[in-house]
């Protein structure tokens, strides 16, 4: 290797949010970059499509108070924001089937199931303020809190049947798997990252507050925009080498670019396949095999119209029975056409991915039916996404932290290992998860690697 001249001073791996804003930030500030990205598209787990002349989002969307970065990067960008349609009634499906309407983000479980989730939500809060978000695993109760599943708190907190069934719900909703896979500690640096639950479930006030024009996707497709030629597409990196003169970044092709320093940004169990030399330390190494991402099918069902509205409804739904764990409105500001966007996440997702697309989509008609009429049940058009069966995401919103990772292991997660860095959601102090924390985890990235070059000695092509 150090008989080679490096192609670029920086490679990025990974074109979602948090690589496009690293190699972006590089560059603007002189840095030569290459970004490496395995799909035929930008955007990461902001992916999308056009449908109908709209861009729909597939994947992350939504942005709130609290997230400056993204509120920064849109307006450099150009990129309006307007509010997420809330006007109206919410509903809930219980598990026998009824429907209830509602207001605000907790629905009527009655007033003995309703003031056992609002103890609950307050001591989750409270506990979540005394985690240390920049170092989870330091703490006198850490180890004991990451040596418990938020299942087994939940068990122990909640007295009333339909207060476990709601949280349970909840944590489907917010982190896409089951209470019994997520570690305690994990879910209280979630919300700490956040700033509080309400921050994390609310949509006014909260981070489903407002969308993009254009959608993420749309956002994304900007930014790439910016770094033009700099971007290699269809190239997944098969291969990281390094050693005192730089590194060298292998494509499963056969192509392969020399560069100073690399900035892998992608999801946790992707880094895990990618082979390093010399290999990474145990610690990192464990930790990249301990992290699944969460289980999530997103279903965007288009119609001629949001005839939901007219009907008094907000177009948020909340399902106890299942499998659609949650609906939001997400129509073109123009309101010339109605969508309807509808989660299946966590085990419910695993099954359902088991059968038939047919059968898949005869199952989210029916629940789109019960919580929305029988016009909910026949869009003009249903895209699905299947998260956990894309090959370079498996899974979305963001990798699960079960008990002992963070204590065990979680120091190992932002550290460099000599000209590698890290970047992506799951690396974010600040917003864990969110696309905000993709961004901010791509300027820290580039931060790091911006020290890291003028601190060098001179050596290859001059930066």
């Amino acid at each position: 290797m150090s008989h080679h001249r490096p192609d670029v001073d920086v490679i990025v791996v990974g074109a979602g949010m948090a690589g496009l804003v690293c190699a972006d930030r590089l560059r603007r500030r002189g840095v030569e970059v290459l970004l490496a990205e395995a799909r035929d598209q930008v955007g990461g787990r902001t992916a999308g499509i056009e449908v109908d002349g709209e861009t729909v989002d597939l994947g992350g969307q939504f942005i709130g108070p609290g997230q400056d970065r993204m509120y920064a990067l849109a307006a450099e960008l150009g990129v309006a924001t307007f509010p997420t349609h809330t006007a109206g009634a919410n509903v809930l499906e219980t598990e026998a089937g009824r429907s209830r309407r509602f207001r605000g983000m907790v629905p009527k479980l009655g007033p003995l199931t309703l003031l056992d989730v609002a103890r609950a939500q307050s001591r989750l809060d409270r506990l979540a303020r005394t985690v240390d978000a920049e170092a989870p695993w330091r703490g006198p109760d850490a180890a004991a809190l990451d040596g418990r599943t938020l299942q087994s708190w939940i068990d122990r907190t909640l007295k009333t049947r339909g207060g476990r069934r709601f949280l349970v719900l909840a944590c489907r909703a917010i982190w896409a798997c089951e209470p019994s896979e997520l570690s305690l500690l994990h879910a209280l640096f979630y919300v700490k990252a956040a700033g509080s639950l309400a921050a994390v479930t609310d949509v006014e006030g909260g981070a489903q507050q407002d969308r993009l024009d254009g959608g993420a996707y749309g956002l994304a497709a900007r930014l790439a925009g910016r770094l033009g030629t700099a971007i290699r597409l269809n190239a997944p990196v098969q291969r990281i080498e390094q050693d005192d003169s730089g590194v060298v970044v292998t494509a499963d092709d056969g192509t392969a670019w020399r560069a100073g320093h690399a900035v892998v940004a992608v999801p946790p169990p992707l880094a895990a396949r990618i082979t390093f030399r010399p290999p990474l330390p145990a610690a990192r190494d464990n930790l990249l095999q301990r992290l699944p991402m969460g289980s999530v099918i997103k279903y965007v069902a288009g119609y001629p119209e949001p005839f939901w509205r007219q009907a008094g409804l907000s177009g948020t739904a909340l399902s106890l029975r299942g499998p659609v764990a949650m609906t939001v409105d997400s129509s073109p500001r123009s309101g010339r056409r109605g969508v309807l966007i509808a989660f299946v996440t966590g085990t419910p997702a695993r099954d359902l991915a088991t059968r038939s697309p047919a059968e898949r989509r005869a199952t989210v008609l029916d629940a789109l039916g019960r919580l929305f009429g029988p016009q909910a049940a026949t869009p003009v058009s249903l895209v699905e996404r299947n998260w956990n069966e894309e090959t370079f995401a498996r899974g979305a919103y963001a990798a699960v932290f079960p008990p002992g990772a963070w204590t065990q292991l979680g120091s190992a997660l932002r550290a460099p290992v000599g000209r590698i860095h890290w970047a992506g959601a799951e690396t974010s102090p600040r917003w864990y998860g969110y696309i905000d924390g993709a961004v901010r985890s791509g300027e820290a990235a580039a931060d790091a690697v911006t020290r890291a070059i003028r601190t060098a000695p001179a050596r290859g092509r001059p930066s």
